[in-house]
């Protein structure tokens, strides 16, 4: 299955990533080899990197590896190409502007029949590429416009009500794990996901809070360690992954849970 993983911090971090080992981190059998992409939230745009090959064969893993961008904000994909092609337009993360900000989402997982659905009634945003996951973002946005319609910012209790609706749609259809940024907030909704033991089953996402300063170790070939780039100042950080992806506690979401975010928090609305 795909890959995700997100970053929230208090200041802004270095995330140092090899996304070839990440990427083996959590498919042993090398099956995640059909794209890849990182997104860096800067204020209310973004840097997007993503390319539909393997990590292993392009040399802008390498430059993002040494550029090692320091940022509070941080989702990344590696897929495994279940639906669409592999081109650019199906490759995640995925954005779109909204509301005077890029707003960004990434997904694991598979939904059956969403493009009858999407059909069924017009919309305001449409995929570029042919993938479930495109098509589930560009309903997900569909929902979130009348929030964004005014000068006034959302309220969080308003975007958390409008994604846990999205969820409670999308897990009937299928496997629904997907991060979820708007540049303020990090929404994860954790689902079920293909197993070591080849079981599809909870979790879909796990989820781990640190507040310590110096570089966190990685993982045994995890592919990715993280640095504090306000050394001695006090840092907070929050990170999903798909799987662990550091050393240390790292806690299970449940079926169906939503976790939000927001500078290097758990935020609880």
């Amino acid at each position: 299955m795909c890959e995700l993983f997100c970053l929230s911090s208090r200041h802004p971090t270095r995330a140092t990533f090899s996304l070839k080992r990440f990427a083996a981190h959590g498919a042993p059998d090398g099956r995640n080899v059909d794209g890849w992409g990182v997104a860096f939230h800067e204020g209310r745009d973004i840097r997007l990197y993503k390319e539909p090959e393997p990590a292993g064969d392009s040399p802008w893993v390498a430059f993002i590896e040494q550029r090692a961008l320091a940022t509070s904000l941080l989702i990344s994909h590696i897929r495994r190409a279940t639906c669409g092609a592999n081109s650019h337009a199906n490759t995640q993360p995925f954005a779109r502007e909204l509301g005077g900000r890029m707003h960004l989402f990434a997904h694991n997982g598979g939904f059956d029949d969403i493009a009858a659905r999407f059909a069924a009634s017009p919309h305001r945003f449409q995929p570029v590429g042919e993938t479930d996951s495109e098509m589930a973002f560009c309903l997900l946005l569909d929902r979130l416009v009348p929030l964004w319609k005014g000068t006034t910012v959302p309220t969080l209790k308003a975007r958390l009500a409008a994604l846990t609706e999205f969820a409670a749609e999308m897990r009937p259809l299928g496997i629904a794990n997907f991060l979820y940024s708007d540049g303020e907030f990090i929404f994860g909704h954790g689902h079920r996901r293909t197993q070591a033991d080849g079981i599809v089953a909870p979790p879909g996402l796990w989820f781990r809070h640190r507040h310590r300063a110096g570089a966190t170790p990685p993982a045994p070939e995890s592919g990715v360690t993280i640095h504090d780039h306000h050394a001695g100042e006090a840092q907070d950080m929050a990170l999903l992954a798909s799987v662990p992806v550091t050393t240390g506690h790292w806690r299970p979401l449940a079926e169906g849970e939503i976790v939000v975010l927001s500078a290097g928090e758990f935020v609880i609305p």
